[in-house]
């Protein structure tokens, strides 16, 4: 894990960190590493460039929240899109939940994503409307969002239609006016439908989705 890809000399701090990571470094154990070093920008930078999975999510703990501007935002955003599938979204959604969401100026940047170019930012925006409300929150936006979702739902990237699909979900379980219609997309857009799901989880298809998780909350 500690193999130099970039162009770049590490710090001699970053080497230390990597040799503390290999292919079975947990999350928990990122986050014990992360605990111990506190804040420290730089280094995040330089675990950053070492473009790899691992290095990254621990670079993304550490980093200082004041220095996310827009622009450096964007750039991770484009370096993760050079991850398979699975650890770019991964990415995106571990800055989300550990920088992006933790002051006013990077929500803010995070809500202007609706409609960007990047599939990623999409996905974000889309995954913190959800997270908003799955606690059992409403806000006044809610029929904006269901009308963006019915009409770009079916059209979207996978990663992206996943993030929309949970705010439907989470609509139509905590504000009964819209349940229908939520449930309605699912029906016609038939996503998720017959997916198989772990035992205890609750299934991505919408009709499914909502009945199941209003009926928890009836107990």
């Amino acid at each position: 894990m500690n193999e130099k890809i970039n162009a770049f000399k590490l710090s001699s701090k970053a080497e230390s960190v990597l040799s503390m990571i290999n292919d079975n470094t947990k999350m928990g154990d990122l986050r014990k590493i992360a605990k111990e070093i506190k804040k420290d920008h730089v280094l995040a930078m330089d675990l950053w460039s070492t473009e790899k999975f691992l290095p990254r999510l621990l670079s993304i703990l550490i980093m200082d929240n004041k220095l996310l501007s827009e622009d450096v935002i964007n750039k991770l955003d484009k370096d993760m899109m050079n991850h398979p599938l699975y650890e770019r979204n991964y990415l995106m959604d571990w800055l989300m939940g550990n920088q992006l969401t933790k002051s006013k100026k990077t929500v803010q940047i995070m809500e202007s994503w609706q409609n960007s170019s990047l599939s990623l930012q999409r996905r974000a925006f889309w995954y913190y409307q959800a997270r908003l409300r799955w606690t059992g929150k409403t806000f006044e936006n809610t029929e904006q969002l269901l009308s963006a979702i019915e009409k770009n739902i079916i059209k979207e990237e996978p990663e992206v239609q996943w993030a929309m699909n949970l705010t439907a979900g989470w609509i139509g379980v905590y504000e009964e006016k819209y349940r229908n219609r939520c449930v309605k997309i699912g029906e016609e857009t038939g996503l998720y439908k017959g997916e198989k799901v772990p035992k205890g989880c609750t299934p991505n298809y919408l009709p499914e989705f909502i009945r199941i998780e209003v009926n928890k909350r009836k107990k």
